[in-house]
């Protein structure tokens, strides 16, 4: 979050920074930092949501969640054109979804709409990441590289890439392109019924049906035999064209690509065969199998933003994108964010987004798939559905940095909430607030 003059505000979601060289009085050209002073920022985000489609549970049961986010930025100016971004990030969360992995570790009997209470009802996740910036004498042109990587019980993340952006046309056009590589690795975690037939399975986990009595079909005998490899690498190029058209409006294209190969599917995320007979272990539907997804996805996206200032209290910014991919999902989604400003320091932002999507081509509900099918999953995120998001938030901006804390200078202050709601009934609700620093 960096806090800008309202006169900048249709400025605001371009990809670069504005620079300046000014004279000094000697007649030399004086070359101003690309970062004056060493900035810091703190953002904290909380998150839940609920519906009653997990794709734990194969498509029915609870989707309550609730996550709490962490986050320091600390950019430093290495010398006039250099600057090291360091992030790092920790997040906390509690799923009643990711709870049913294992249904029957709880006091209450198992069941898609009851939280279990196992080592899987919460994880944690960390962050880290760092790039590197540098910008040319004439500030016409950016360089960046990065590394990052994260971490959470089942999962990790390693991943680099960088950009390189031009300016010109005396900075009324900007063009970035970026790269990125993310290397990830799954410790494949099933659903605790099918774990003694995976084909590495355990057999300590066949002790669960001495424990329980099968109902329903008593002669339970699922598909599932496993997924193959641990890898999921992600390859994505992306491009921003971005051109003041005058002193009230700015336009931007933007235009990404993304290649995913490996594990694709997610190994606890259950499967039901409606030519299958059902199998209960107390209020539980036993799974056929886990979802089975291709081992490669291309995404493509193309949008546009478009920004108009109309006076010095009211800006328009609006958003526009289309997505395909190659699993038969197409997407629309469109924006529209009006800030306000109230007096000199702060700003009032209500926001709009709308997003619809058509569902893969292996997608289908709870205990609809067949299991002559090639690729299933129940997973709603890939279904056909309609979404609206409003939000409202404030920023308190202090230009001359004159409160502190301690020795921090208040660079700004962003309270921001969203409201999310699908037509198929998830409903989410997000907070955040961040606070940025000088030194």
């Amino acid at each position: 979050m960096k806090g800008k003059l309202l006169s900048l505000l249709i400025i605001l979601l371009a990809t670069g920074s504005l620079y300046a060289q000014e004279p000094d009085n000697t007649g030399t050209e004086y070359k101003k930092r690309v970062l004056e002073n060493t900035e810091v920022d703190l953002l904290m985000n909380y998150y839940s949501q609920d519906g009653d489609h997990a794709a734990v549970t194969g498509g029915q049961g609870t989707e309550k969640l609730q996550d709490g986010m962490s986050t320091i930025l600390v950019s430093v100016p290495l010398n006039e054109d250099d600057v090291l971004t360091v992030e790092a990030g920790i997040s906390a969360y509690t799923s009643a979804s990711s709870s049913n992995i294992n249904p029957f570790d709880g006091k209450k009997p198992a069941s898609p709409f009851q939280a279990s209470s196992g080592a899987s009802s919460g994880d944690v996740w960390a962050h880290l990441s760092g790039t590197y910036s540098h910008s040319s004498e004439d500030r016409n042109q950016i360089w960046t590289a990065k590394l990052s990587t994260s971490t959470e019980h089942d999962y990790s993340s390693f991943g680099f890439g960088g950009s390189y952006t031009h300016l010109f046309n005396e900075k009324n056009t900007e063009l970035t392109l970026s790269g990125n590589v993310y290397l990830d690795q799954w410790s494949k975690i099933y659903p605790y019924e099918l774990r003694p037939y995976a084909s590495d399975g355990d057999s300590r986990y066949s002790s669960l049906y001495g424990r329980y009595t099968i109902t329903g079909n008593t002669d339970y005998n699922p598909k599932f035999t496993g997924l193959s490899g641990k890898s999921r690498n992600s390859y994505s190029a992306g491009l921003v064209l971005t051109q003041i058209l005058s002193k009230r409006l700015q336009g931007a294209f933007l235009a990404d690509w993304v290649l995913q190969k490996g594990l694709l599917s997610t190994p606890f995320q259950r499967v039901y065969f409606a030519d299958y007979g059902d199998s209960y272990i107390e209020n539980f539907h036993l799974a056929d199998d886990v979802e089975h997804l291709p081992d490669s996805r291309m995404k493509i996206a193309a949008g546009a933003r478009l920004n108009y200032y109309i006076n010095e209290h009211f800006v328009l910014r609006s958003f526009y994108r289309y997505y395909t991919d190659d699993w038969g999902i197409k997407s629309h989604t469109a924006s529209l964010e009006v800030p306000i400003k109230l007096g000199s320091k702060f700003t009032l932002y209500p926001s709009y987004r709308y997003y619809t999507q058509t569902a893969a081509d292996y997608f289908a509900g709870y205990n609809q798939h067949l299991s002559n099918e090639q690729y299933y999953t129940s997973d709603y995120d890939l279904s056909k559905y309609n979404a609206n998001q409003y939000g409202l938030g404030i920023l308190y901006t202090d230009i001359l940095e004159e409160k502190h804390i301690w020795k921090l200078k208040i660079k700004n202050v962003d309270l921001k909430y969203h409201y999310y709601k699908r037509d198929s009934g998830f409903k989410a609700n997000f907070i955040s607030f961040g606070i940025g620093f000088t030194l």
